[in-house]
């Protein structure tokens, strides 16, 4: 017999060819060098589409006379601005001619092998789509974050997208290879027109197709992230309460999409994913907004979550994105929003006062009596833990004192049995960068004391009951700005073991929560620890800003990461000269994140003063 073997028929088969769709409107700037590295992948890639919107600033020249020099790309020039990404995208695949196709946007880039990796996993798996990991690289300073890390962990293959819910926290389509004949045969297409956050609506509907997905560790993608361009990505431009409409309006189709295809488990990990991360970003940042654009956004957000059901409500109910979400509905008007953003943030905290029903149920407070009981049965490291934070110069030498208090949380902390604390400073530029300081004991408080910082009823009354309608928010907002550095916002301080006149509340000793079955404020105990920080060590690398993260430990060897709330009060988040062996002086800036977290910016040495000096005074003229 002259049987043909299967390795000498692979190697008379062409090789499978790879079309990358560039998409760009009026970014001369950029666009070249994107499509410069889709040609760079080499042999893989058999042609690149590259599709103008209609730009108005010589970008089609530009691609034409690369075109000229370049027989695998192929300009198309649209003749009318389509307002958003997926019609040229539309434009793009429509006139593909290989097996397999990527998207690339002209303001990012594919970094080498990109496509190699994932061509090599598709093929190898025979799957209909190859994803990769995608970096967001923040410009101009370089810092890169991985997106959806954990999904890239390994090379797997997922037979069906049922098998890896998590599959719909990654939206991007711009990190994955496509099967050509897969998106055609299904009819997998993009919104059209002016449609923000298209990717997650296509995204829903390739899952909708039960493709089977290859994953590599490989870096395949590199979103540039252009916060101070002046022009804002469509994404990225969330001053405007149309953008969280259209956000809400995506994830809604998604979740549509995917119930329409019988993918239920799908569908519903869309809705967990959208109160996780949607609205716990855009929660972080509701305080920054004027009272009409918090009214607007509140009235949008409830009227999404009113479409949830039982079930939704019922998965993970602990979960911080579902109790703000419970929050939101539970009241008609926009309240306790910096006590919401600090549950928002990464790690969550649930900051105090901690309230309870008349049946000694914990609840949300008094006001707002939404049940936390789901936290008595989360496990301790996972509970939003609340620790406050304050910095101040020793009063000799380059070192700067962190004092720390962590709150009891209905009996939950003290159950556990907290033992100590450790500092790290990770520096905001270069994650890889960490300063650590030795863990400390934590040791619990005297009862009734209060850190230097807090305050008193107004706190109380913040962080418990609704806004009067058309004041929403607003004395968080006076209590945020205060004498902050531009671009921070800091959060009121709440107070600590504070009852409001009149409240039945008890007062319990350190270490315990209180006593059930009171209804009002639980005033609860708190563990204490102060850590020297090593201003030295951070001042190492010049200017820059380093984000505090702790972990506590506790008796039975569990640990729990989380980060500080910045405490305001007299002689906190002040700028400060500290005498420097090295540097002369290094100013020190503590500030509260958006999400109310304690950072801290350093500047050594004249450059560093100098440096400062310039930024404010460009503030104060623009």
């Amino acid at each position: 017999m002259n049987a043909e073997s299967e390795t000498d028929r692979d190697a008379r088969k062409p090789p499978a060819g790879v079309a990358v769709v560039v998409i760009g409107y009026d970014d001369a700037a950029h666009v070249t060098d994107a499509v410069r590295s889709a040609l760079a992948q080499g042999p893989a890639v058999r042609e690149v589409v590259a599709v103008d919107d209609c730009s108005t600033d010589g970008s089609a020249g530009l691609l034409d006379r690369l075109a000229a020099s370049e027989p695998r790309l192929r300009v198309i020039r649209r003749r009318a601005n389509s307002g958003g990404c997926g019609t040229p995208r539309n434009t793009g695949l429509d006139a593909v001619t290989s097996p397999y196709v990527m998207f690339l946007d002209s303001d990012d880039i594919l970094p080498p092998g990109a496509v190699d990796a994932l061509l090599e996993a598709a093929e190898g798996a025979h799957a209909e789509v190859a994803g990769g990991l995608c970096v967001r690289r923040e410009l101009p300073s370089g810092r890169e974050v991985p997106w959806q890390a954990h999904l890239y962990a390994l090379h797997s293959v997922v037979p069906h997208p049922a098998r890896r819910p998590r599959l719909v926290h990654d939206t991007l389509c711009v990190n994955k290879l496509y099967r050509t004949g897969f998106l055609r045969a299904h009819g997998i297409r993009f919104p059209e027109g002016r449609f923000p956050y298209e990717d997650v609506v296509f995204t829903a509907r390739v899952l909708a197709a039960a493709p089977r997905i290859a994953l590599v560790p490989d870096r395949v993608y590199v979103w540039h992230v252009r916060r101070s361009a002046g022009r804002l990505s469509i994404s990225l431009d969330r001053s405007g309460v149309e953008n969280w409409r259209a956000r809400t309006e995506a994830c809604r189709q998604a979740y549509e999409v995917l119930l329409g295809a019988g993918q239920k488990e799908l569908a519903r990990a869309v809705r967990a994913k959208f109160l996780d991360h949607d609205l716990r970003m855009y929660v972080r940042e509701l305080g920054l907004r004027d009272a009409a654009y918090r009214r607007a956004w509140w009235e949008l957000t409830r009227a999404h979550l009113a479409e949830y059901d039982a079930d939704d409500w019922a998965r993970n109910p602990a979960a911080p994105g579902r109790l703000i979400g419970r929050v939101v509905l539970a009241s008609p008007e926009p309240c306790d929003l910096p006590r919401l953003r600090e549950l928002a943030a990464r790690p969550a905290r649930l900051c105090p006062p901690y309230a309870r029903a008349a049946d000694g149920t914990p609840v949300w407070s008094d006001a707002l009596p939404v049940s936390l009981e789901p936290l008595r049965a989360r496990p301790v490291r996972a509970l939003p833990l609340a620790v406050d934070g304050e910095l101040r110069p020793c009063a000799r030498g380059t070192r700067l004192r962190l004092r720390l208090r962590l709150h009891e949380l209905y009996g939950r902390v003290a159950q556990a049995g907290p033992e100590s604390v450790e500092a790290e400073w990770l520096h905001r530029d270069d994650g890889g960068v960490v300063v650590r300081d030795t863990a400390v004991p934590l040791a619990p408080c005297p009862s009734g004391s209060e850190p230097a910082g807090t305050a008193g009823s107004e706190a109380v009354a913040l962080a418990q009951g609704p806004e009067p309608a058309g004041r929403a928010g607003s004395r968080a907002v006076a209590l945020a700005r205060g004498a902050e550095p531009a671009g921070a916002v800091a959060v009121g301080p709440y107070a600590r073991g504070v009852e409001p006149a009149g409240a039945a509340g008890t007062t319990g000793t350190a270490g315990t929560a209180g006593t059930a079955g009171t209804a009002g404020t639980v005033r609860g105990g708190a563990w204490s620890a102060e850590v020297a920080v090593d201003l030295a060590a951070l001042s190492a690398l010049g200017a820059g800003t380093w984000d505090l993260r702790l972990r506590i430990r506790f008796r039975d060897g569990v640990s729990r990461d989380v980060s500080a709330h910045a405490l305001r009060g007299a002689g906190l988040l002040r700028r400060s000269a500290v005498p420097s062996v090295r540097h002369g002086v290094v100013l020190v800036q503590p500030y509260a994140t958006h999400s109310g977290a304690l950072a801290l910016r350093v500047a050594p040495g004249v450059r560093g003063v100098l440096s400062v000096a310039r930024a404010r005074l460009r503030r104060l003229l623009h």
